[in-house]
């Protein structure tokens, strides 16, 4: 998808027709970018406030709502939350019975500094009737701790929107860093990962695409997409299998092999250990 910054009713509108076929082609677990109802560049904190909506109730997710009760789906979308006086780079999850969970972007990159405040609700991971769902947001995905936190709590499939830019050193033409990434993250911890990019170039600010999905054991199952052309990858998974097929042979199972005499097991944080 192609968000254009300040045309949120655009935005959304664009949203919508994509997600529609998306389910026409049989999609129940839809995700799309990074801030993709309002656009990514902000110029001011104006501009960022007058784009933003309360999650939820907002227009994008209610309308994201809406198309996710009438076609039977699960929809993770970025959009820019406002919360009081405080805007966070988040993302909602909602379901064919409305709003599940948000997931405020914990890692800010660049000049998202300047409108957002770090994300302060961790990692949580949402149990659904598709399998438990986490989600992720674009620079979360540098940090192994990211995927880590959410397998440990259970996650079968880690959805992340995102708005990939070009990392120093990369060749021209070559892969984005972002889809290794990702790929080592699903392998390492036995789970799916869906991610959405945007395309485009956004107030001088050139985007990467290549969306993929990634299968638990690291290797895509549909994707990279291309860099410069909007399109819909879909895939057909069993997200079971991300704990159904964790051991790896007789003796190796990525997440029990675990040293956690050496480190501690939850990383220090206060979440509550899931079944792995």
């Amino acid at each position: 998808m192609e968000p254009k910054v300040g045309d949120r009713d655009g935005n959304i509108a664009k949203s919508l027709e994509l997600i529609e076929a998306a389910a026409d082609q049989g999609a129940k677990l839809i995700v799309l970018p990074e801030l993709c109802s309002s656009g990514y560049v902000f110029e001011t904190r104006e501009e960022a406030f007058s784009l933003a909506e309360p999650v939820p109730g907002g227009p994008a997710t209610n309308a994201w709502a809406e198309v996710a009760a009438r076609r039977g789906l699960h929809i993770v979308a970025g959009v820019c939350e406002r919360d009081g006086d405080v805007l966070y780079n988040s993302a909602a999850l909602v379901g064919p019975k409305g709003h599940i969970g948000t997931f405020r972007k914990v890692h800010l990159w660049a000049a998202e500094n300047l409108f957002f405040d770090p994300g302060n609700v961790g990692f949580p991971v949402f149990a659904t009737e598709l399998g438990r769902i986490g989600m992720a947001i674009c620079y979360d995905s540098w940090f192994p701790e990211t995927f880590r936190l959410q397998a440990l709590q259970g996650a079968d499939i880690v959805c992340v929107p995102t708005n990939w830019v070009p990392i120093p050193g990369q060749a021209p033409g070559r892969e984005a860093m972002a889809t290794i990434l990702h790929m080592a993250a699903a392998h390492s911890n036995s789970l799916f990962i869906a991610c959405a990019d945007r395309i485009g170039t956004e107030r001088g600010q050139p985007f990467e695409g290549q969306s993929l999905i990634v299968s638990s054991t690291g290797w895509p199952v549909a994707g990279p997409a291309s860099r410069d052309t909007q399109e819909i990858l879909v895939a057909t998974v069993n997200l079971s299998d991300a704990r159904r097929k964790r051991n790896w042979n007789a003796f190796n199972q990525v997440l029990r092999d675990r040293r956690t005499d050496v480190y501690d097991e939850m990383l220090g944080a206060n979440l509550k250990r899931g079944w792995y």
